[in-house]
């Protein structure tokens, strides 16, 4: 998983905003809507990235789909220093 973190965080284009969208998840779970108004991104391309990190086991959605919000998998969270190290280096 650490490889993977460092990957979608750091090797990819748009690696910066998916840490923003992260750190956002990290403090309350969000709907892609939600997320799109509270860090001034466009709605689609929250879904972009959400699709990214979901795809690679970063976060997981709960619930319907247009209700549906996102959170971090216990398997980020157990990687969580990898994170703060891959946050603290973007910043």
């Amino acid at each position: 998983m650490k490889g993977v973190l460092w990957y979608v965080l750091t090797g990819t284009r748009g690696g910066a905003n998916r840490v923003r969208i992260l750190q956002a998840l990290d403090e309350r779970p969000r709907n892609p809507n939600q997320l799109a108004g509270d860090l001034d991104l466009n709605y689609t391309t929250v879904r972009h990235h959400l699709e990214v990190l979901v795809d690679n086991g970063v976060v997981q959605k709960s619930g319907d789909d247009y209700g549906a919000v996102y959170l971090p998998t216990d398997q980020a969270r157990h990687h969580w220093e990898t994170v703060e190290e891959i946050i603290e280096q973007v910043n």
